[in-house]
């Protein structure tokens, strides 16, 4: 972050505090991100009621544009914030800076929080989370909080809306864009195909994390300490969410640990059950299991072509184009029985 850039963002974060004055005292980019930046800024604020030394996450879009599916940084600060008051464990929201001309892109500021979110550490380092069967327990409780989100919400009218069943709203979305897409995926289509002939009936809708995983949330050597990165959060069957966090996709390698490749399925259950007060089907958590495979193969295909049309000289971008036929075949596995 060059020097311009540390003085536009302390003048912001002066008037937006109600300070006298502030200073960004250090700036550090985080590695990783393919959609959002996010910088390590400690800021100290001269006067006013919150005067003192803050330890903050900025966040802002990566220089070209995003996955087209992703929130914008002023809706990512509005969910952040209903999920916060909702008693969510998430970052503190501190401060929203919706102008693009501060520093070339919208930005948010929250609070730091400490622990790592690095899924394939978090699977295979033990001193990193404390008893894993209390934090699968723990994360089925966090996300039981964020289903207590329902609609209407005003906070989150930005949030699209739909009358349909959400898995056929979300098939129709990835049909349209792999009819449009120059390469064909006949696996995914199969896959597709096979999620509309078993979609479940409109039922419960709820606010949805719906990149609840792990690598999303961070934990120290105790514990939980927050939830992270809601860009693509929405009004969806909550069931969504479950197979997403049990999907193998997101277990790291760690395939027998199927919450999230950190802990037993039965765990995250637990505390999803008792939080919630409502029983779940397991049955129906499979579906949504496939469902997680089609949508990151999706997004992977999404990822690889912002590297390979130039628009994003990235190798994590490109990395993450490889996946697709490991997804695809994962996809074959859950339905080949069909």
């Amino acid at each position: 972050m060059d020097d311009n850039t540390r003085q536009a963002v302390a003048s912001f974060v002066a008037g937006a505090a109600g300070a006298d004055g502030a200073a960004v005292l250090d700036a550090r980019q985080l590695s990783g991100g393919a959609v959002q930046e996010n910088w390590l800024v400690d800021l100290e604020l001269r006067g006013g009621a919150r005067a003192g030394r803050h330890e903050c996450v900025l966040r802002c879009d990566s220089p070209t544009a995003g996955v087209a599916i992703s929130h914008g940084r002023a809706q990512e600060f509005a969910l952040l914030k209903t999920v916060f008051e909702a008693g969510v464990t998430v970052p503190e929201p501190l401060w929203l800076c919706d102008d693009p001309s501060v520093i070339g892109r919208p930005f948010f500021l929250m609070r730091r929080i400490g622990g790592t979110a690095a899924g394939h550490v978090l699977v295979k380092d033990s001193r990193y989370g404390g008893d894993r069967a209390r934090l699968a327990e723990r994360l089925g409780r966090e996300l039981a909080r964020i289903h207590s989100v329902r609609p209407p919400q005003p906070a989150l009218d930005f949030l699209p809306w739909y009358e349909e069943a959400p898995a056929l709203h979300w098939i129709a979305r990835h049909r349209a864009f792999l009819d449009a897409h120059h390469t064909a995926y006949p696996a995914i289509e199969w896959g597709l195909r096979w999620l509309e002939r078993h979609a479940p009936q409109r039922d419960l809708v709820t606010l949805t994390h719906r990149d609840y995983r792990t690598g999303n949330y961070m934990v120290d050597e105790h514990g939980l300490t927050g939830i992270l990165d809601w860009e693509f959060a929405g009004w969806s069957d909550p069931l969504e969410d479950i197979g997403w966090f049990c999907a193998r996709c997101w277990r790291f390698g760690k395939v027998d640990a199927e919450a999230g490749g950190i802990g037993a399925r039965e765990d995250f259950y637990r505390g999803y059950e008792q939080e919630s007060g409502r029983r779940l089907d397991r049955g129906a958590v499979r579906y949504w299991e496939v469902m997680a495979h089609v949508n990151w193969a999706v997004i992977a295909v999404q990822q690889a072509e912002r590297f390979c049309s130039g628009e994003e000289d990235s190798l994590l971008l490109a990395l993450t184009g490889h996946i697709v036929p490991e997804l695809e075949w994962e996809i074959l596995n859950m339905t080949e029985d069909d």
